[in-house]
Formats: C-alpha cells, sequence, structure tokens
C-alpha cells in the first residue's frame, strides 16, 4: 500500500489571496507586488479573489496579515516589504519585527503567510531581487492548496 501523499499543486482557481505591501521603499515594493499579482494571475487566481492593501513600512505588515488571514474568504496572505541597511541599527529591528510578526501570524492564524520581505544591505540587491516576486504567488497557491489537501485526508 502506498503512502498518502500530498503534491505540490499550483492551480490558484478558487483560492482566496491576501496581499499586504508596505509603501516604504515603495520604488522597489510597487514593482514586487506587480510582479507577484502577475504571477498570481497567471496562476488562475482571480482578480476578484484577491485583495491588496498597503501598510506604512514593514513593521506594519503583521498585523494586517494576520487581519487578512482571519477572514474565511482568504486561503492565504504574502507580506512584501523592503527593508534596506542604513548606517543605524534601525534595520535590526524592523527586520525582526517583520520576519517575527509574519511568523506569528501565520502560526496563529493557521494559514501560510507568506514571507516577501526583502532585508538587504544596499539597493541594487534589493532591485536584483524584484523579479523574484513571483516565487511568493507560487509558494502561497502551493501552500493554500496544500492546507486544504491536508484537511481533505480521509
Amino acid at each position: 500500500m502506498a503512502p498518502r501523499t500530498i503534491d505540490r499543486q499550483l492551480d490558484g482557481k478558487g483560492l482566496g489571496i491576501g496581499v499586504v505591501a508596505a509603501r516604504f521603499n515603495g520604488y522597489i515594493t510597487d514593482q514586487m507586488l506587480e510582479v507577484t499579482l502577475k504571477r498570481l494571475l497567471a496562476l488562475n487566481v482571480g482578480h476578484n479573489d484577491v485583495v491588496v492593501v498597503r501598510t506604512p513600512g514593514a513593521f506594519e505588515l503583521s498585523l494586517v496579515a494576520r487581519r487578512l488571514a482571519d477572514r474565511g474568504d482568504i486561503d492565504a496572505v504574502i507580506a512584501i516589504g523592503a527593508v534596506i541597511r542604513g548606517e543605524t541599527d534601525h534595520y535590526d529591528h524592523v527586520a525582526y519585527a517583520a520576519s517575527e510578526g509574519i511568523a506569528r501570524a501565520g502560526e496563529d492564524s493557521g494559514k501560510p503567510v507568506i514571507f516577501g520581505v526583502l532585508t538587504t544591505d544596499n539597493t541594487e540587491q534589493a532591485v536584483a531581487r524584484i523579479g523574484h516576486a513571483g516565487d511568493y504567488a507560487e509558494a502561497a497557491v502551493e501552500m493554500a492548496n496544500t492546507m486544504r489537501q491536508i484537511h481533505e485526508l480521509p
């Protein structure tokens, strides 16, 4: 007898996806949001099944991510931000708070909350990673489908 296996599924039809994106470093996050939304549509997530919320910065992402995850029509949340190291230790505090808060939002809600926050030493590194934002969409769809499959196991 073969084990019950949950396979990767990237069809987003019928999934509700929340996307919360920071406005701070908007020249980065705006492009990341655009790439993420295009990839969600390519994965068959409907326009009306996506909710986008903007926050002032990365620090505020986790609270909004948690509220989106609490909604019954949201199956996964993507948190998008860019924290670029500066000359003070502010970077360390914001990066830590964002990562801990986003992880906690997923754990507390029981829904996938995807960490799409760039933490880079400089702007050039952040710009080089913008195109990878489509990976956040794939992770959200895959994890939402995985959670559904786990729930439906006999």
